[in-house]
């Protein structure tokens, strides 16, 4: 797997030295010798490598990747531009046109939010080809709590987007005044219709950048 640096290393450099991980790192490396697991190894800290501890301003919660060939690249929700658009990510971008009038983008490659400082963060980062949660309870979500926490550390303002009762559940662990939490139900198609559709998060988030001296993020992807 690929090395993770500067102030991600620093604040998780404890978490690579217990048990747990320790035994997350053989089996994982196992998985990738023996079996077709997504993302490349090469992109299973893209989140973290992509967007810097200290640019984090934004946080959106996914589960696990996506399990085909040719989905996953280390960003929730994002896949590369060769690839058809999954159907949550069809819904943000339904909620983005209506929210702030943007354009429904023609591919799903989310690496411009990443690069303005939005952390898009798996609670698992690796899966086995063709089924879904199979790196489930591996030893990644207690790693990915640790990076929540260290975002929570963080003296400035921060925005949490948590979609879904899975992604709710984090904000036990988020007590920072200065940080804004936004829930709604999931983008899914079996669920976006209960009030992710109108929830207004991304008008949200940028009006409370905006509000603590913070650069907005341009959410359009061209």
């Amino acid at each position: 797997m690929a090395a993770l640096d500067g102030a991600w290393q620093e604040a998780l450099a404890g978490e690579f030295k217990k048990e747990y991980y320790k035994r997350l790192f053989q089996q994982i490396r196992d998985e990738y010798r023996s079996r077709e697991i997504f993302p490349p190894s090469g992109d299973v800290f893209a989140a973290m490598n992509i967007t810097p501890l200290e640019k984090v301003k934004v946080v959106i919660l996914g589960q696990d990747p996506y399990h085909e060939p040719g989905q996953a690249h280390g960003l929730c929700f994002s896949v590369p531009e060769t690839t058809a658009i999954p159907p949550s990510l069809v819904n943000i971008y339904k909620e983005l046109h209506d929210d702030l009038g943007l354009d429904i983008p023609k591919h799903g490659n989310l690496t411009k939010w990443a690069e303005q400082g939005v952390l898009l963060l798996n609670t698992v980062l690796t899966v086995r080809a063709h089924q879904a949660f199979s790196h489930r309870g591996m030893g990644w979500e207690q790693f990915t709590d640790a990076v929540i926490r260290a975002v929570n550390e963080q003296d400035r303002p921060v925005v949490y987007m948590l979609w879904g009762s899975p992604a709710q559940k984090k904000s036990e662990m988020l007590d920072n005044p200065k940080h804004l939490i936004l829930k709604a139900p999931h983008p899914s198609p079996l669920s976006a219709y209960r009030g992710f559709f109108g929830c207004r998060h991304f008008s949200k988030c940028n009006e409370f950048l905006e509000k603590n001296g913070e650069t907005p993020i341009d959410w359009q992807i061209t």
